[in-house]
């Protein structure tokens, strides 16, 4: 219902979480700042590769998907220790 990009808000959380913290105080504004970042920086990327328009969320999932692999092999070995 909220659309392709939407998993983006599941993943940036995590990784800012593991930047900064479990500090909600500084964990929100850091997750707003690096989502806001990584879909400007992800559609540029796309904009200047391609000469034709690809979806944002497209490339959001190619890039992501990788990234969220990796998230969670850092959590599950948080886990397992």
């Amino acid at each position: 219902m909220a659309g392709m990009i939407a998993w983006v808000g599941l993943v940036i959380p995590h990784v800012a979480r593991l930047l900064v913290g479990p500090d909600n105080r500084q964990l929100l504004p850091v997750s707003a700042v690096m989502g806001a970042a990584f879909l400007l920086i992800v559609d540029d990327v796309t904009r200047a590769a391609f000469s034709v328009e690809v979806p944002i969320g497209v490339a959001t999932e190619l890039i992501g998907i990788p990234i969220f692999i990796a998230v969670l092999r850092h959590l599950r070995q948080g886990w397992l220790a």
